[in-house]
């Protein structure tokens, strides 16, 4: 009997880590639309996370040194709505997302990878489908921080970024 209730406390507790888990979730938008109503219904910036995914290195050094720590998470869920912009290499993007993603690249500049732009988006012309983007700032890989806190130092640019829109 012993054994039983071991296995199903242990079944009980399996079953409750993942709703733990998903508070330090974040939820990254890949369709624009989507990250914009968002946008719209919090009145949170968008955070553009230009990337490459299946080949570039610092985009992959930025998701695991600053991306995927506690910090960040907790800002990202507080201040912005996350938009992934991919450009990969060795797999094809649907049309209509790499159509999207190219578009953007072209508003905004972006010539390297990582780039992130935070900005707010709104409808200028209903009848044509057309939107003004209002950049905020950019951002890129945390250069000159401190090892193992490359999280801090990129948030602070990402909170003066905001501040100083915010006083605007």
């Amino acid at each position: 009997m012993k054994q039983f209730s071991f296995i199903l406390f242990l079944f009980l507790l399996s079953c409750t880590r993942p709703s733990f888990a998903q508070t330090n979730k974040l939820v990254w938008y890949t369709n624009l639309m989507e990250a914009q109503e968002k946008s719209k219904a919090t009145n949170k910036p968008i955070f553009g996370f230009f990337t490459g995914s299946d080949w570039c290195g610092w985009c992959r050094k930025l998701q695991n040194e600053v991306f995927s720590k506690t910090a960040f998470i907790k800002w990202a869920q507080q201040k912005v709505i996350l938009l992934e912009l991919d450009f990969p290499r060795q797999k094809q993007l649907p049309p209509e997302l790499a159509q999207q993603n190219n578009n953007l690249q072209r508003a905004f500049q972006v010539a390297g990878f990582p780039t992130v732009w935070i900005f707010f988006m709104a409808k200028d012309d209903t009848s044509a489908n057309k939107f003004n983007i209002s950049p905020l700032g950019s951002l890129g890989y945390p250069r000159g921080a401190q090892a193992g806190k490359e999280e801090v130092k990129f948030l602070e640019e990402a909170n003066l970024i905001l501040a100083k829109n915010k006083s605007k």
